[in-house]
């Protein structure tokens, strides 16, 4: 029964059936790494953990930073409330002093009086401040004395000049009347950093980030080592297992389909596993962390980061949601104009020859408009993503500092908690995309994995290994029986119905028939490729019941209608898995199928490199397939249509090869040109599963039955 074949690297695509279902699996196979894999895990959060924690010490390092360039106006404060307590003492047990000295001007006395009388009918400080500022120097002198603050001296003159500057100050000549204050009291107002805090604040953050970046590099390690050795160990499970299935699952299963499971599923797991895990739980542990932070930090500035970065997000989901429609598009028109363009292309000298070139481009017009409509509305709607994103970024910092600058204002919160919150809103948005990216990553996991899960748990052939008999080739005498075998590929449609012949040492048996009379089908399950469903098969009378399949496949040569040749030389294409012959066998067996004069053609002769897409024709490659039979020292020889690929005249030659390669050998050959089996010892003519005649050539041909009208219908036109 012929394979479908199929193309590498389809159906790989497909969501997954189960897919918490099938992450379970992933997770339960990845068990030998489990102690890595946890390790790897706790280093990302630890990872994340550090990040949320470094926003929290840049704002007290802003802060620390931001002190210190600004002047120091507590501390003018404390030097104006000193020397206005002193005035205010002295008052108490100086005044008769002072309106008695002859150091104060008579015009300084009234003004003193008068200001007096100002202060005590005042109701706030800025009033009182300003009449305060306005006594006289000559009474100041009287009434002062020096003061001592932070170690710095500030005289009588020096406090006098601070009253006076301050009288005037408003916010616009702020700065230059800072400047204009006598040195001993600029000395302690003036902006001081201290570095030491700097330090050991800037020093903790540059550790959290490199013990972050090392944790991350570790990680990201960690995962690889895990990722890459479980594939390994699925393509190792996968390679065992396909040497393990019947030839009837590969008969149900497209080639491309097992290749995709074996190549695109495993690499599809391996990538994602090691991008999308360890990310899944950084990002999480960020968006979580950085909400908890930021509510902890201030609940304002957490409600306007969150409201902003979401409205952003509802932007992004409304086009996610616009443009994946556009994207299936795509695919469909995608895969429209790509199997148009192979069609068109695999035919283009029918296309050539009845003039079909405008139809062709006319079709292949509409084809191309609609790829370039899918793809403009697709691209377009994607191209907005990175915008969003940026705006999401953009418009979460805007709000932020908004709000933070009225709340610096009205000193709720630190500059410091601002610069903290621009990097968190960094933190909440950003895993976001990296969770939804993660997802969509995991579901491709789980439908790959599904997919490889699945072709693990398919029925294998029943195990042979209790098996004690045991054929020797060179003791096996080539008697087989056929008895009463029945067969089908399903249980609905049986194929085989009772199958009997018996096959003496030595002889030429062509099985022939039409296409599903079931000869190939004899040969497979001659070699046990399937299993029987009723009957048995005896070779020198022992059951293939009680033979290994190995065993069987030792005692068999076979040579297939398909060829096969693999990258490598024409030598080791023809000795393929046979070690210990020499070059000289190999020259022999070619020129037996007179393929020895190719070969000498190509440079390097036997040591040629070819492979199975080399331009080597049909019938060559027939001939090198059958060069390497002509190696094999077996008993039993099957040729499956093996003269099917080669002109007449090489045929001549082959069956002459062929003739002798079977000589001493009990053979079986399939064959639609029944010219090639007249000089068989036995034909088995089969029709819908039955053999209905059975004979020599000319017997058959004598009967005027099945057999000969096939015979001559290979001759009528």
């Amino acid at each position: 029964m012929p394979r479908p074949m199929g193309k590498p690297g389809t159906k790989g695509s497909e969501k997954s059936k189960d897919f918490f279902g099938s992450i379970k699996r992933l997770i339960e196979n990845l068990k030998p790494w489990k102690i890595l894999l946890v390790f790897s895990i706790v280093l990302a959060l630890c990872s994340a953990i550090l990040a949320l924690i470094s926003p929290d010490k840049l704002s007290s390092l802003t802060d620390t930073i931001t002190s210190g360039i600004m002047p120091k106006t507590e501390k003018l404060s404390l030097v104006m409330e000193s020397t206005m307590s002193n005035v205010q003492e002295n008052l108490k047990t100086k005044i008769l002093e002072v309106m008695a000295s002859n150091d104060v001007p008579e015009e300084d006395k009234q003004n003193f009086m008068m200001i007096s009388k100002q202060m005590e009918n005042v109701e706030n400080q800025e009033e009182y401040l300003a009449a305060f500022a306005q006594i006289p120097d000559s009474i100041f002198r009287l009434l002062l004395e020096d003061i001592t603050i932070e170690n710095s001296l500030i005289s009588i003159e020096d406090q006098i000049s601070v009253f006076r500057l301050m009288k005037d100050m408003n916010e616009e000549n702020a700065l230059q009347k800072m400047n204009q204050l006598p040195g001993s009291v600029y000395n302690i107002i003036k902006p001081n950093i201290d570095m030491e805090k700097v330090k050991s604040i800037t020093v903790f953050i540059g550790i959290l980030y490199v013990t972050s970046a090392l944790f991350n590099y570790i990680e990201s390690f960690a995962m690889t080592t895990i990722s890459n050795r479980f594939a390994k160990d699925l393509r190792s499970r996968i390679s065992v297992k396909i040497n393990k299935l019947p030839l009837k699952y590969f008969d149900t299963h497209e080639t491309g389909d097992v290749l995709s499971r074996v190549t695109n599923d495993v690499d599809t797991i391996a990538q994602n596993l090691n991008n999308s895990l360890s990310t899944l739980v950084t990002s999480l542990t960020l968006f979580i962390g950085s909400i908890i932070m930021m509510f902890a930090t201030n609940a304002i500035m957490a409600i306007t980061a969150i409201v902003a970065s979401l409205i952003g997000f509802s932007f992004m989901s409304v086009i996610l949601m616009k443009s994946q429609k556009y994207f299936m598009k795509r695919q469909e028109e995608l895969g429209n104009i790509n199997g148009y363009i192979e069609e068109i292309y695999s035919g283009h000298n029918v296309v050539k020859t009845y003039n079909g070139d405008k139809e062709a481009i006319e079709r292949f017009g509409k084809l191309n408009y609609n790829l370039y409509e899918a793809n403009r509305k697709s691209q377009f709607l994607s191209g907005l993503m990175m915008p969003i994103m940026n705006f999401v970024g953009n418009f979460g910092y805007v709000a932020v500092c908004i709000v933070g600058a009225l709340l610096v204002s009205n000193n709720v919160i630190t500059f410091g908690v601002i610069v903290a919150f621009i990097i968190y809103v960094r933190l909440f948005t950003t895993p976001l995309t990296q969770i939804a990216q993660a997802m969509t990553a995991l579901q491709s996991t789980a439908a790959a994995g599904e997919r490889v899960f699945e072709f693990l748990d398919e029925e294998e052939m029943n195990d042979e290994s209790h098996f004690t008999k045991y054929l020797e080739k060179d003791k096996v005498k080539g008697k087989i029986e056929f008895q009463n075998v029945r067969f089908g590929y399903t249980k609905e449609k049986t194929i085989i119905h009772d199958f009997s012949v018996k096959v003496n040492p030595g002889e030429k048996i062509a099985i022939v028939g039409p296409t599903g009379a079931g000869k190939t089908t004899m040969v497979n399950l001659l070699m046990k490729f399937y299993e029987i469903d009723g009957g048995d098969i005896l070779i020198d009378g022992t059951s293939i019941h009680e033979l290994t399949r190995e065993n069987i496949h030792r005692l068999f040569c076979m040579v297939l209608q398909d060829t096969w040749l693999f990258d490598g030389t024409i030598k080791e294409n023809i000795k393929f898995n046979k070690e210990n012959l020499s070059d000289d066998e190999v020259w022999e067996a070619c020129k037996n199928v007179g393929v020895d004069h190719f070969i000498k053609t190509l440079p390097g002769g036997l040591g040629a490199v070819i492979s199975d897409n080399d331009s080597v024709s049909s019938g060559q490659k027939q001939l090198f397939t059958i060069a390497r039979g002509n190696l094999e020292d077996a008993p039993f020889l099957i040729l499956d249509e093996a003269t099917s690929n080669v002109d007449t005249r090489t045929e001549e030659l082959v069956q002459k090869a062929m003739d002798r390669l079977t000589e001493g050998k009990t053979s079986f050959i399939i064959a639609h040109r029944l010219s090639t089996i007249k000089n068989a010892d036995l034909i088995l003519v089969m029709k819908d599963g039955n053999i209905v005649e059975q004979g020599t050539h000319q017997e058959l041909m004598n009967q005027k039955g099945f057999y000969e009208k096939l015979y001559n219908s290979q001759f009528e036109m």
